[in-house]
């Protein structure tokens, strides 16, 4: 289904229809400047080619709307041709469940846990998640086996649901920036936490243009309507360009944008898709570059640490649609936050479910990647980084 995003300008033709059908008094007449030809009438609003005619007056609604035209602000909005991609996309074959903190005995057979025989324990980590295959009631409890065909007690486990988010295939290029709200919060009379409120409020997913942008020391504020301001930090911004990177020599790119936490998926002069993403956190930012993608794999564990510690250890099993292409860093499908939007991972790009089979299908070997960060703040000396991970 096609969508468009309108911005409604419905106030301003009532307004319109006002003063045409209730022309001022000639109180008010008089106090018109005396430059102005009293023959003259008022410009329609929305009618940009009486804007300059020398038979109306820029007055009112059209001059309102002359003025917020030059702010790039049009009533009525330049729609955007998009649509939803397919639903089921979002669909795994996968029972998830969260692990507990601490230590997990695991066993080998059902045989084992009578015997009380533990094979291995999984390691202290915040972030360990398995996939439910079997269960097994037993006078020990319920036990469930898992992607690695161990079995675990379910006294340690939560099951948990997939949450659902889709980005947009474009039927035509976006003409002007657009973004997703990152969180609740409102929205300002202008490019400042300072300013008055506007009474507004957005909530997590709202789709909305961005006009302008201004700096408030080393904050970015963005106009998203008619005096009406939102933080950058409430904010991913898609922001449209067409034209190749220093680097990209193929027709079809991927684009990671670090700053705004976006991807855009490009062929030729067109962009056919754009959605949120969870990069890298701060020390393990996702390296900037051109990268090849020289590996894709339906789905597998991904495990590891970064910290001498290995207090960030994670456990991830069956994680979805993957698409190497940096070291360890890869695409992949993450079921276990939904902080898109966010720096999130140790390197990895991480998508939800449903974007991250939609890119899996759209994209071939050697696919070009192209991660940047506009702000310059994520370091690009390759000496920097490690391979990567989840």
């Amino acid at each position: 289904m096609k969508k468009q995003c309108l911005i409604t300008g419905s106030f301003l033709i009532v307004l319109a229809v006002q003063l045409l059908v209730n022309p001022p008094s000639p109180a008010l007449a008089e106090e018109l400047p005396s430059n102005r030809n009293s023959s003259e009438g008022l410009c329609i609003p929305g009618e940009s080619d009486l804007f300059t005619a020398q038979d109306c007056q820029l007055a009112g609604p059209a001059e309102h709307l002359s003025t917020l035209a030059q702010e790039g602000i049009t009533y009525p909005a330049a729609p955007l041709y998009v649509a939803n991609p397919p639903a089921n996309l979002g669909d795994v074959p996968y029972q998830y469940a969260k692990v507990s903190d601490g230590e997990v005995p695991m066993y080998d057979s059902i045989e084992d846990v009578l015997a009380e025989r533990i094979s291995k324990k999984m390691p202290v980590g915040r972030i360990k998640y398995v996939s439910l295959y079997n269960k097994a009631e037993t006078e020990k409890g319920l036990y469930y086996q898992i992607a690695n065909n161990k079995w675990i007690s379910k006294e340690y486990i939560t099951k948990v649901g997939v949450q659902f988010f889709q980005g947009y295939e474009f039927k035509e290029n976006p003409t002007v920036s657009f973004g997703w709200i990152l969180d609740e919060t409102k929205s300002y009379t202008g490019p400042s936490a300072n300013a008055p409120a506007t009474g507004k409020e957005y909530h997590r997913y709202n789709v909305v243009r961005v006009y302008a942008s201004e700096m408030e020391g080393d904050l970015e504020w963005l106009m998203i309507g008619p005096n009406e301001w939102v933080s950058h930090r409430s904010l991913s911004r898609v922001i449209p360009n067409t034209e190749k990177p220093a680097g990209v020599t193929t027709d079809r790119w991927i684009e990671i944008n670090l700053y705004e936490q976006v991807m855009l998926v490009h062929e030729g002069d067109r962009i056919v898709y754009a959605t949120l993403v969870a990069t890298g956190v701060d020390p393990f930012f996702t390296q900037p570059g051109v990268f090849k993608i020289y590996k894709k794999i339906d789905h597998e564990y991904m495990r590891g640490a970064f910290e001498a510690d290995r207090s960030d250890y994670y456990y991830l099993e069956d994680v979805p649609y993957i698409m190497y292409f940096d070291q360890a860093r890869a695409l992949h499908g993450a079921y276990w936050h939904t902080l898109f939007g966010y720096q999130r991972s140790h390197g990895c790009v991480n998508l939800s479910i449903a974007d991250s089979h939609w890119l899996y299908d759209w994209a071939n070997m050697d696919e070009t990647v192209y991660v940047w960060d506009p702000s310059g703040k994520t370091p690009t000396d390759p000496s920097y980084y490690g391979a990567g991970g989840a």
